[in-house]
């Protein structure tokens, strides 16, 4: 049985704004190809809106009001980041704060990236302000004790493929004489 047909089980009318008219299959991000669980059915208006969000009337959505307490998790998923879109209107972000996602719907809505505030994500930055990422290699400035490790690592040691403290910004990952050492990085440049 096709998608458009398990979803016309599911509802009539778009999943969002409850328009009855040339309603067809999305599938929400990440997902990348169309199943039941990773699909809505919504209608055009709102289909064009969420792919091109210049186009956006934040007024059309003021219909999450309703929607956003679907009991479908891709549903959920989508108000959730039209919300997000749009919080900067005022009145959603009032439905944000009432919106509750469990944990792994929360993780779907997020995968995009949406809804994440710039200032939000950790930034790793080297002594000269340089964003280190997971992967990068680094050169210490600096002689460092290594504490259980029983040496000294040089300055201008090389440091390669260093992992990201995801809760601390100011600390990475990485090995020096074949061990794995947690290092500063206010001690550390990107080369």
């Amino acid at each position: 049985m096709s998608i458009e047909r398990e979803l016309q089980k599911r509802t009539s009318v778009c999943e969002l704004c409850g328009s009855e008219d040339n309603l067809d299959v999305y599938t929400v991000p990440p997902a990348t190809q169309e199943s039941e669980k990773d699909s809505i059915y919504i209608c055009a208006t709102c289909s064009g809106q969420i792919t091109e969000p210049e186009t956006v009337d934040a007024n059309h959505w003021r219909c999450l009001n309703d929607s956003m307490w679907s009991t479908v998790p891709a549903v959920q998923v989508m108000a959730w980041r039209m919300l997000n879109r749009l919080k900067a209107e005022g009145w959603p972000q009032d439905l944000l704060d009432m919106l509750y996602l469990d944990e792994e719907t929360k993780e779907w809505a997020e995968a995009t990236g949406e809804g994440i505030d710039p200032d939000d994500v950790v930034k790793h930055l080297d002594s000269n302000g340089a964003v280190l990422q997971a992967g990068d290699t680094v050169v210490l400035i600096k002689d460092l004790n290594v504490k259980g490790g029983g040496f000294t690592a040089k300055r201008g040691t090389a440091v390669r493929n260093i992992s990201l403290v995801h809760d601390n910004p100011e600390q990475i990952e990485g090995k020096v004489n074949g061990q794995g050492i947690v290092i500063l990085t206010q001690y550390v440049k990107k080369n």
